[in-house]
Formats: structure tokens, sequence, C-alpha cells
């Protein structure tokens, strides 16, 4: 066919559909009431009548609070649009779009038939698609597009959608035409043009009048002057073409150039803003002087790049990284694999997110943070952490880290300071495997122990050894601890110390001790209940070794833990969200905590007894001394193997926090490891004070209540009697008894020589308390009973048994005593050559009676 054919059969195809437009706009009751005249306005009154304008996307803001006031910390959408009312747009953007796009929107009944025709006959005889539609046909295109988009699942749907909205051909314009003439019977002239300025495009990600005075000219729709209406109005006819933050594209007017032959910024806008500046004088919207005034105005935006992402909130990234997941993981319905419900709401929900931040303290973990820990350092993938939860609410309070953030690989491959990972919280929540904690997670173990009916100031047999046996676990049955030899931090050798002193002190040995009294399973699942889990949502491992702190887990889940034992024996789960609302300003119920008794109160108290003297008297010093205001504080210290990573935790009774250094990747000691701050392996003792000092100081604190004396002092038990026996023998019947026991040096004793000569106490003890053993220098005799004798019988007796005797005289009256021994000191033993000294009986009024050995003579 040739072209000149084709271009008749086309004229005439366009002539028939000029015809049904004109015949629909001259008799509206032809295309309601169904009276065709031939097939065409048969297929056109087959079209459905009724528009469904679904939610337009809009972008959500992630807020933090100041004084009572929301602060914006980031903004997230795909089509950058916020909508606006009636009263926010400027008069001039009103008058502009109707002058530029549709001069007699206030005229027709939805189609301008006048505009329609020109536009189809230009397409035909001039070859190029000619628009000519209403602005009320342009706001149904968009609503069109709008909707199909939004209900696509894949960028393949989308695409399809938009190519199915904006296609060339008579059955779309139809349609177009049909929901425009409905669409005028249903809103008024001033709703349909509010709704087409709201989702108008304005090229690339902007949509909507008020994104586009933001992001081209940095104001409001307000407040825009007429010169800048009538570039924003022009961008809708072509927003390719016409946008303005491309001034040197050659679509954009870079090749037009100006009298001195000076290239033009912008001028394919300026053109089209002049040409809509002249209609608008035409329709009489301007004067004259406004019109020649904004004419001579040069095309000059202030191009304001939106907030879009966690990027813009810089120092809070990562906590806005949290609560970005928050809305994606928990608002997705697992039954719809393919949607992401969550991030559509993120995305295009139009959400206000209040957040639980306390700007004041997360200030103040990010410059103690900066203060100590580098982004970069030589020789070491340097990590830092600070993360503070509400006790009693599970409120994030602060997150920070040492890094900065990025999400974008270019950014990632530019410098080891930038990471996407969020060291604070778990794998769902940002990438991270979590760190191992240390020594921090011996409070389970100690509340496990109070949990099982131990004390606080009961004893294990804490000594160093090779052969640790066998750990009962009823969950993944019992474990070998053969050949296992962990040491002490301070290369103590071990000895019989009670749960507090291993807490205060922070012994393996100890806590391995403890372990071995207790189920490794029950020990698991008390982390569990108080909010433990690891990063990687594996199972907590649950060998020997996992008591000393081996399990990856993130520092949130440490700090939720903490906040549970300083909330007498509540846990929390964390939130990161106070309140949310829609872009129709109604509540979305925010993701809530949950709070469970995960501890006794009793058993939280003694936990909390222990850990509290760990910052006054143990591990944990280095930090509290340097907190102020002081509050009553518990706290844990953690060191791993090698000092790849070290951590203090800690909490009053309002607020918990955590804060962590280690290696993000490799296997340095940190310890060995300096920077201008100090040594690496003590930073956190200089920046969890800082952070507390400001909890404190806002917060405040109460007192932790006293644990019960059962918890203090274990129940008192039979002490065996091990007089007599070998060292040997008499240790392994106090250990079997569950006692503890101290070689205390020599002691003169009747017992053999090498035996135990005495012990104490004896009878009956606290469970697990240190028995004190003497071993029987063999060279004490037992002193014979010489009371009842006859005094020289007994100086004999006595003198036999190798003993020096004394006499002393005490009246009687009885006859029968006359004579008699009446008592002796020593009764019991003595060395061989001691003195014994006796008491004789004398009668009174009997007279002298001469007695051997006294000296007295004639």
């Amino acid at each position: 066919m040739s072209d000149a054919a084709g271009g008749i059969l086309g004229f005439v195809g366009m002539s028939a559909l000029a015809g049904v437009l004109v015949t629909a706009a001259v008799t509206p009751a032809l295309a309601v009431t169904g009276m065709a005249a031939n097939n065409s306005i048969t297929m056109f009154e087959n079209l459905p009548g009724y528009l469904e304008i679904d939610e337009l996307a809009e972008k959500s803001t992630i807020y933090a609070m100041v004084d009572g006031r929301p602060s914006a910390m980031a903004s997230f959408f795909d089509e950058n649009r916020e909508e606006v009312a009636w009263d926010y747009i400027s008069q001039y953007l009103k008058d502009a779009a109707i002058a530029g796009e549709d001069p007699r929107f206030y005229d027709h009944g939805g189609v301008d038939i006048q505009g329609t025709v020109r536009g189809a006959l230009k397409t035909v005889i001039g070859g190029d698609t000619q628009g000519g539609s209403s602005i009320t046909q342009q706001y149904v295109k968009n609503v069109l597009i709008n909707n199909g988009v939004s209900e696509a699942t894949t960028e393949e749907e989308k695409q399809a959608a938009y190519e199915a909205a904006t296609e060339v051909s008579a059955e779309r314009k139809l349609k177009e035409i049909r929901y425009a003439i409905t669409l005028e019977k249903k809103y008024s002239k001033d709703e349909i043009l509010l709704g087409y300025l709201n989702i108008a495009h304005f090229g690339g990600r902007v949509y909507g009048v008020q994104a586009a005075a933001q992001y081209y000219f940095g104001t409001n729709a307000r407040d825009l002057t007429l010169a800048q209406a009538a570039s924003l109005i022009a961008i809708v006819n072509h927003p390719e073409k016409f946008r303005l933050d491309y001034p040197n594209s050659e679509a954009n007017g870079a090749a037009s150039v100006d009298a001195a032959g000076n290239p033009v910024p912008y001028a394919a806008n300026k053109d089209r803003r002049d040409y809509i500046l002249g209609e608008m004088l035409k329709e009489k919207k301007i004067t004259q002087e406004e019109h020649d005034a904004a004419i001579a105005e040069p095309v000059t935006p202030a191009i304001t790049e939106p907030s879009t992402g966690c990027v813009s909130a810089k120092g809070h990234a990562f906590f806005c990284d949290y609560v970005a997941w928050e809305i994606k993981n928990k608002f997705d319905d697992e039954s719809t694999p393919d949607v992401n419900e969550g991030r559509e709401m993120l995305q295009k929900g139009g959400l206000d997110i209040y957040t639980t931040l306390d700007l004041g303290l997360q200030n103040e973990a990010i410059n103690a943070l900066n203060d100590n820990v580098p982004k970069v350092a030589e020789g070491v993938d340097i990590g830092g952490t600070v993360v503070s939860v509400e006790v009693g609410t599970g409120r994030i309070l602060a997150m920070a880290q040492n890094k900065d953030y990025s999400n974008d690989p270019a950014v990632l491959e530019s410098g080891r300071n930038y990471t996407a990972v969020n060291y604070n919280s778990d794998i769902d929540y940002g990438g991270s495997s979590g760190f191992q904690p240390g020594s921090t997670y011996k409070v389970f173990t100690l509340a496990e122990w109070l949990k099982e009916g131990h004390a606080l100031n009961e004893a294990v047999d804490s000594r160093r050894r090779d052969n640790w046996g066998q750990f009962t676990n009823s969950c993944e049955g019992n474990m070998s601890g053969d050949g296992w030899n962990p040491r002490n931090d301070g290369g103590e050798g071990g000895g019989y110390w009670s749960a507090v002193q291993n807490t205060v002190n922070s012994y393996n040995t100890g806590f391995v001790a403890m372990a071995k009294e207790l189920d490794l399973c029950g020990i698991a699942k008390t982390a569990e209940s108080l909010g433990v889990h690891r990063a990687d949502y594996q199972p907590l491992s649950q060998f020997p070794s996992a008591v000393l702190g081996t399990n990856e887990v993130a520092p949130l889940s440490m700090a939720t833990a903490f906040a549970g034992i300083a909330g007498n024996g509540v846990a929390c789960t964390p939130i990161a969200i106070d309140k949310i609302t829609d872009a129709k300003g109604e509540e979305v119920q925010p993701p809530k905590s949950e709070c469970t008794q995960a501890l006794t109160p009793d058993v939280a108290a003694g936990t909390a007894y222990a850990m509290q003297r760990v910052m006054s008297e143990g591990t944990g010093q280095s930090s509290a001394y340097r907190t102020e205001p002081w509050v009553p504080m518990i706290g844990k210290t953690g060191t791993t193997d090698n000092a790849e990573a070290t951590w203090m935790s800690g909490a009053s009774s309002k607020v918990s926090t955590v804060v962590g250094v280690f290696n993000v990747t490799g296997h340095v000691n940190l310890r060995d490891t300096y920077f201008d701050s100090g040594q690496a392996a003590q930073l956190r003792h200089q920046i969890w004070p800082r952070v507390m000092s400001y909890a404190n100081a806002k917060y405040g604190g109460d007192p932790f209540p006293e644990p019960k004396g059962s918890l203090l002092n274990a129940p008192q038990v039979s002490v065996p009697d091990v007089i007599g026996l070998s060292p040997e023998a008499a240790q392994q019947a106090l250990e079997s008894a569950g006692f503890g026991w101290r070689m205390d040096g020599e002691v003169d004793s009747s017992q053999p020589a090498g035996t135990i000569g005495a012990q104490s106490p004896s009878g009956t003890a606290g469970r697990g308390a240190i028995i004190s053993l003497q071993v029987s220098r063999g060279n004490v005799a037992g002193v014979p009973n010489v009371v009842g004798m006859s005094a020289d019988e007994a100086e004999a007796t006595l003198s036999g048994a190798g003993f020096r005797v004394e006499r002393k005289q005490q009246d009687v009256t009885d006859q029968a005593q006359d004579g008699i021994v009446l008592s002796q000191d020593p009764s019991g033993n003595a060395k061989p050559g001691d003195k014994v000294q006796i008491v004789i009986g004398r009668l009174q009024g009997g007279g002298n009676v001469e007695l051997p050995g006294n000296g007295n003579n004639d």
C-alpha cells in the first residue's frame, strides 16, 4: 500500500472517529442512552462508563521527634508526589494549566471537540501525533496509567500497563473520551483540575505540582511566581523535553543561541513557558505588565534533590534503615510471596512514620563513636556500635555505628568507610549475621542458676581442668567437655568460687562449673525468653562453649535482654515506630512490642544484684566510675577469644545500652591495636559512659529490688565428718556432698599424722560452702581422765602418760570428796610434757593436810 493510500485511509478512519466525537459532544444523550447511529457509536456505547480512581502513589517520610515536633529524617518513593489541597496551589498554576492545556476547560463537557478534531487532522496530515486532549482526558489517561502500574507486581507488568494506557489507537481514545464524559458528571471542574495537578508527570520520578515546585524551584506549590508556574506547566506537555534538570540537553534547547550567539539554557522550556504566558494574557488571567515581566525573566530553576532513602539521614541512617525494614518486613503478607506489600506501603503509601528515636541520646552515641572508633583503620576492619533500648517498652532510643551508610554499589566500592550492613540488627534488618557477645552472655547462665534453686553465694569447683566430663542437655542429648580447656582471662587457675565471684570477675571456669550443674538447654531457653536469638535465625548453639558467648547475636538482642533483667524480668521485643499515618491522615497500627515475664521478679533481682557488683567492684568499674550522674546500674563486660570483639553492656532501671568494638572481618587482637583514642579493647569504656551519662541525666534511674535471702545464701545442709580421713578421701567426700574445700595447713591433733585433724565448719553449712581442712601433725595425745581418783593415784596416772602435774585444793563439806580429784584441765588432748592441773577436795575443819610435792616441810 502506498503512503498516499495509507494516509487517505487513515484520514477516513480518523474522520469517522471525529464524527463519533462530534456526535457524542453535540448529543450527549446519544452517548448516555445507548441510541446508536452506526457501528462506531455502538462500540463507544459498549465501553465501560465508570472510572475507578485508585489511590495515588505518594512518598513516605520517616520522622524523629524534637521537643514534641516531628523532624524529617528521610523519604521514600517510587513516584515523588505529595498530594495537596486546592487552596495550597497557586492561582497562577491553575490559570497556566487551563490556558496552556485546555482554554475551554470550564465550558466543555469533558471533551474539547474543536481541539480533538484539530489534533486528529494534524496527526493524519502532518504525520505527527498531536494531542488535542482536554484536561479531563489527560487526567483520565494519567489515572489509567496509575491504576495499571499500581496493580502490577513486576517491572514487566508495569511497563505493559503503561503501554496499554498510552497506546495510540482509536479504541484507547474512545475509552478515554467515554471516561472523561462520565467523570465530568460525577466531579466538579475544580475537583478534576485538582486531581490533574496532583497526578501530572513532571519528568523523572517527579509527579504532582507540589513535588515539582519543591524539586525544580525549592518552594511550595502555593508560593510559585508567575514565571515559575508557567515553566512547570510547560513541562507536562512533554516531560522529557521540557524538564528543567537537564539544562544542556539538545532536547531542551542547548543548540539555541541568543543574539550574541551565546547558548540559551532551557530554551525549549522557555519557548513553551512564554507561549503559556501569552495564552494567560489572551484569557485575561494576567495583566500586560505581569506578562512582560515574566517574559523578561530567564528560566532559573533551583534543583532541590528530594531526600530519598536513608542516605539523607546521615548519622541516623542505620536507624532509618531499621525503620524501613520494619515496614517492609512487618507489613508484608507471607501468603503473597510475589508481592511485598510492606515495600509498596513504604514507597507509595504516603506514610508519615514517627519513630522512637531520642535525637539527643542518638547524637551523643554518634559523637562518642566518632571520637573513639575510626571509620577506617590500617590493618583492621574495625566496627563500632551503640544501641539503647528503653526498659519496659522496647522502644529503641539510639542506634549508631562507626561507618557511613550507602546502598549504592558504586559508592560502596569507593571506600571502606561505607557499608549498607546494619551491625546492630539481624540479617533481615540490614544484612548482619551478628557477632559473638563473649562474656556478656554469661548472665543467662547466672539467671538459670538462680531459676534452678541455686544461690548467689553458693560456690562451685571452678578449678581449670582438661576434662570437664559430661554436660546435661535435655534438648539435644548430653554433651562431652573432654579435651575442652578454657582459661580465665586473667590466667587464674581457679578455686571454689561463688556465683557472685564468678560474675564480678567474669571467671570462665566458674561459669563452666556452674553450667555443669545445670541443663545447657535450660540456659539457651532462658536466653531466648529474654529476646536473644542468633542474628541469622539459626537455633542457638547449646554446646558447652556457648556458655561463654560463642553464638553470633545482634547487639540489639543483647540490649533487649539487659532491659528485661533491669525491668524486673519483663522482656519487651524492640520497636522503632510510635505512630504511622497514611496519605489520608488516618492512623495505621504500627508494629507493637510484645512484653513477657521472662524471669520471675525474684530471679531478676538476684541476677541484677550480681550485675550491680560487676559495676561496683568488678570488670565494669571502668565504665561505672566515668558515668555521671550516677544512678544504680547493672552491667557485664565481654571479650571474645583473642580479644577480637569487646563489649560493655549494662542498664539502669530506665535505659539499656550495649556498646561493641570488634572486627567486622578478619582476626585482629584489639588489645594489640591502638588508635588516637587509645587501646581498641578499652574504647567501650569510653563510649558507654558518655551514652549512659546522657541517659541517666534525662531518664534517671531507680534502685533495683533487693534479692531474697534464699537467693543470696544457700540452704543449710549436713557437712560430712571427715576427721581422721586422708586429705584425698576427705576432699572426695565433701565434693560428693556438694561442698568445696580449702586446705588450711596443719594442726596439732590426736589423729594420726597426715590425716585430717580439724575441719570448719562442721555439722551444717550452706550448700556449696567452702570447708576448711587442716592436716594432723600426729603429736597430740589424749589426757587420761583422773576425776574421782585419789590425789596420789591421779598423779601417778598422769605422770605415767607423760604429763606434768599441778595440784590445787578446794574446800568441800562432803567427807567422801576429801582427798579426791574434783576436776582437771585440760581434759581432752594435749602434747606430752604439758602440765595438767588437778583440783583436790579438802574437808572443811580438817586442818592442814600435807600434800606430796607441795614443797611444805616440817
